[in-house]
């Protein structure tokens, strides 16, 4: 028996993979990974993997960056772990100064968490609890947008769009109250995106002006809904929803965990409307995928909502045993670092360039029906009849097969449904990005020619 297959073996008798229907694996083979750096990963027999994906969006500088992992073994050396109840450290102290630096302006406070689940349940809590500490124990509900995503956990997954992620859950969730997602893909024919995305913000405007009263915050992936396909509308939809927010006495939540940290060209995707959330959720990028870490930023006066003596119980009395952990803390430092060393936003200007260059051959193949960038994020989507807008069934798993060719030729795509999508980490190089839009461009040929 090979090393690969011995690794395979072991892992399906006893471990259970994420977002997997388990029984693929008898003929869908797993990937056992040995070793990774830069944006490789090689399993136990020398073959290597150009990660596309970012492992899930998360190694924004690539495996092992070699400056993460010295500052980690040197943390490792003085701390590895202290509650954050009652207790602080330097990691925390010096990541939280930091973040407040670059976040967008007014966020404030740090609130730490373990992944972006936790850090959309936080966000939720405290909007809720905000209100009830100012009186107003009515507002506990959310308005969110169809197609959205937030993550596994209950509170996260309700505010997330109906479909497959969240149907079989729906007798164990709140329902929020949603909104048609801004969405270009679903623009007329000719039509700007700007126009487009002023035109379905009316569908929030009619929300708010209805349910202001009983609604704690609106929650929204900023630009992008990543695990929505890749859905991507105008920044002007932002300042409106901003605007409109304040008017009605509504908290805004950004989910910024996988377009934060520079993926959508800026450092947050909240700066592409010049706009401040009540509450910014970040999470993935913070540690260039090395560890777990999330948080929920937020601004001063929702902070001062909570600061009361204790007989008032205002206080937000949420926890997490690794909150703040001081080794993920270091990771997200060392992150921020190498944003401090270079001009890695106009680095990824430059990819994003290349990527757009190399993949717009597809523009008039049959079976694309759209092609999107916004930064380092790049979808192709797919579709039996472009013109008809008629959609492969999902029962085809066409997604499927450019996965399984791009694991043939050494890349990892994921493509989400009919969606291939290219979300490398920064530090891919011209040669790479040639590589990987080469094979997603071959995969797609394939995956569309057959039956």
């Amino acid at each position: 028996m090979s090393l690969n297959e011995n690794w395979k073996n072991r892992s399906l008798a006893h471990v259970w993979h994420p977002c997997t229907q388990m029984k693929d694996h008898q003929w869908l083979p797993l990937v056992p990974v040995k070793s990774a750096e830069g944006v490789w990963l090689e399993d136990f027999e020398g073959k290597r993997y150009l990660d596309a994906v970012s492992s899930w969006w998360t190694n924004i500088f690539g495996h092992r960056h070699p400056h993460i992992v010295a500052r980690l073994k040197e943390q490792l050396d003085q701390l590895d772990h202290v509650m954050l109840g009652g207790f602080t450290h330097e990691p925390v102290v010096t990541l939280s100064e930091k973040l407040c630096a670059l976040a967008p302006k007014g966020l404030t406070r740090c609130f730490y968490a373990d992944n972006g689940s936790s850090a959309v349940e936080v966000a939720l809590k405290m909007a809720h609890h905000y209100w009830r500490n100012l009186g107003k124990p009515q507002k506990t509900r959310y308005i969110s947008l169809s197609n959205g995503y937030h993550g596994e956990t209950l509170g996260a997954l309700a505010v997330s769009g109906t479909g497959l992620y969240r149907d079989s859950y729906t007798p164990l969730l709140m329902q929020p109250i949603q909104v048609l997602s801004p969405d270009c893909f679903d623009r007329s024919p000719g039509e700007a995106w700007e126009d487009h995305t002023r035109r379905r913000f009316r569908h929030m405007e009619e929300a708010l002006e209805r349910h202001a009263g009983e609604v704690a915050a609106v929650i929204v992936e900023p630009l992008v809904q990543c695990a929505g396909g890749m859905r991507m509308y105008h920044p002007i939809y932002l300042r409106l929803l901003r605007e409109a927010c304040t008017r009605h006495g509504v908290l805004l939540i950004a989910d910024e965990i996988a377009v934060g940290f520079g993926r959508t060209g800026r450092m947050f995707a909240s700066d592409w409307a010049g706009i401040t959330p009540d509450l910014m959720c970040i999470s993935k990028g913070l540690t260039s995928g090395t560890l777990p870490l999330a948080a929920v930023m937020s601004t001063d006066e929702i902070y001062q909502a909570f600061y009361d003596d204790y007989a008032s119980y205002k206080a937000f009395l949420h926890s997490h045993s690794f909150t703040g952990n001081p080794l993920a803390c270091t990771a997200a430092l060392a992150t921020l670092e190498l944003f401090e060393r270079s001009d890695v936003l106009a680095a990824n200007r430059r990819s994003a360039a290349m990527m757009w260059a190399a993949m717009t051959e597809l523009s008039s193949h049959r079976h694309v029906i759209d092609i999107r960038q916004q930064g380092m994020i790049l979808a192709v989507e797919l579709a039996k009849n472009p013109r008809k807008r008629e959609e492969y069934p999902a029962a085809e798993r066409r997604g499927l097969r450019v996965y399984q060719y791009g694991l043939e030729k050494g890349v990892l795509l994921r493509p989400l449904g009919n969606v291939v999508y290219l979300m490398p980490p920064y530090v891919i190089t011209p040669e790479e990005i040639v590589t990987m839009c080469q094979t997603a461009i071959e995969g797609i040929d394939i995956a569309t020619s057959e039956p």
